[in-house]
């Protein structure tokens, strides 16, 4: 079948609409009509080869829609339900099979290799292999088959235009702080940076019962925006040093920090504003080969820890529903963060991302 596509066809050039040949889905795949999907960091980075992936190639891995056809495998999905679409992962492997598919053996070759195992890809352009299943997805795509483990039904009364972001910046972020954290009720946290990510961890923190919660950014609109969303207190980095401001607001420190930049300056800002015992996250996607230091006499005594956070150790069957309550109860008002673009505007969305003039742009087909 035909379908309208939003296709890159080299390192670091900007999103070409074109029309591409969809081929029918596979045993275990789901074919989707994509009604919205979310637009994303990861999408910029593998749009540039910061990632390498398959090239040309159809990105976008948040996408919502009505499922249109089942591959002869697929038993508990059928033709007319609504989805969300989270990440891919074997299903098979040590982590996958101990609940933690974020940490999935075979993540890399499921989610960024932009074909399927066997090679071969779902789009094609005049007999030419054109990248697909980026996350098991590639929702850049009216339409578009996707691995059936990156599959979510949804009941039918919530708006899919809104809930495509759900299946991975905001799952990502939230994730953090309920799953991977484990933010309880009288914590203190810190949230470096308050792009989409940052802000459903600030809403997850506010939802949780977070005392203290002290977003910071550079940017001041996104400050406020982050105190309408549960924030008590805002640091700009800018102006301020985000170390003192926030031994300041808490005593100590934070029990916990969520670097959400990817700026490895800023992973160290955020351990540093750790108090005794503290933890800090780390969700941000540094360039490959990045680095960090730490200063080691004075930490060694206050027991503090890190982890990097991949997914928000979702299970996206699983979380992403108990988002969708969370919204339902207006306790994740993700409406707040969205500015809804056409497929034809797709490099207006990116701009205005990578801007800051929008936190989550969404794609509306």
């Amino acid at each position: 079948m035909k379908t309208q596509a939003a296709v890159v066809r080299a390192t670091a050039q900007p999103f070409e609409v074109t029309t591409l040949e969809l081929d029918a889905p596979a045993a275990t795949e789901v074919q989707v009509k994509m009604i919205a999907t979310g637009v994303c960091h990861t999408d910029a980075i593998v749009r540039d080869q910061i990632y390498p992936t398959f090239l040309p190639a159809v990105f976008g891995h948040e996408g919502a829609g009505i499922v249109e056809a089942v591959g002869s495998d697929i038993v508990s999905i059928k033709p007319g339900d609504r989805v969300v679409l989270g990440f891919n992962s074997c299903g098979r492997c040590a982590k996958c099979l101990a609940g933690a598919p974020a940490y999935c053996e075979n993540f890399m070759s499921h989610n960024f290799a932009c074909t399927r195992l066997d090679g071969s890809t779902a789009f094609s352009d005049n007999g030419e292999k054109v990248g697909s299943h980026f996350f098991g997805q590639s929702t850049f795509s009216q339409y578009t088959n996707v691995s059936a483990r990156s599959v979510v039904k949804i009941d039918g009364d919530v708006p899919l235009e809104l809930l495509g972001p759900l299946g991975c910046g905001l799952s990502t972020g939230a994730g953090a702080i309920l799953n991977s954290l484990d933010v309880k009720t009288g914590d203190t946290v810190a949230v470096f940076g308050t792009g989409a990510v940052g802000s459903a961890a600030i809403m997850a923190a506010a939802a949780t019962g977070a005392t203290t919660i002290i977003a910071v950014d550079i940017h001041d609109s996104r400050l406020e925006q982050a105190l309408e969303l549960g924030a008590t207190h805002t640091v700009n980095s800018r102006t301020d040093n985000p170390v003192e401001k926030i031994r300041e607001i808490t005593g100590d420190g934070v029990n916990y920090a969520l670097d959400t930049t990817g700026v490895t300056a800023v992973t160290r800002q955020a351990a540093e504003s750790l108090a005794i015992n503290g933890t800090v996250g780390l969700v941000g996607a540094p360039a490959p080969g990045s680095e960090v230091t730490f200063e080691v006499g004075a930490s060694l005594v206050r027991g503090w820890k890190f982890r990097t956070i991949i997914e928000g150790d979702a299970i996206p069957q699983d979380f992403i529903p108990r988002l969708v309550h969370l919204w339902r109860q207006g306790k994740f008002p993700l409406e707040k963060l969205v500015r809804t673009y056409s497929l034809e505007n797709i490099n207006d969305a990116f701009a205005d991302s990578k801007s800051g003039e929008v936190i989550k742009p969404i794609i509306v087909f």
